[in-house]
């Protein structure tokens, strides 16, 4: 009965969000200090620009595309970061548009 209770708890409670400490990444960014206060991403909408030489604006993304994709695996997140890094276009420049590149393109691989 307890197992049951829990379940339904963990299901109700929705994703959990993912924490990602600078030592997790397989890339090192700089920190940009003098952007480090201002807001990040927290979620769409964010027309903002996206800064992916930027450790403060990186951590945020990747750890709300990792609780998208519901993931706390290592290698998905080596994944998005050779993604971001080296395959995403740089057209693509607002925080909005870098989530949904990299949910997207992170879903197709895992398909």
């Amino acid at each position: 009965m307890r197992t049951k209770n829990i379940l339904r708890w963990l299901l109700l409670r929705g994703p959990v969000m993912i924490t990602i400490k600078p030592s997790d990444l397989y890339y090192r960014y700089p920190r940009k200090k003098d952007t480090r206060d201002q807001q990040k991403f927290t979620g769409k909408p964010d027309p903002a620009p996206f800064d992916r030489e930027d450790l403060y604006e990186v951590i945020p993304m990747l750890e709300a595309v990792m609780t998208e994709l519901n993931s706390n695996d290592g290698r998905v997140l080596e994944t998005l970061e050779e993604l971001m890094v080296q395959q995403m276009p740089g057209f693509i420049r607002s925080r909005e548009e870098v989530f949904d590149f990299l949910v997207s393109l992170a879903r197709e691989r895992r398909a």
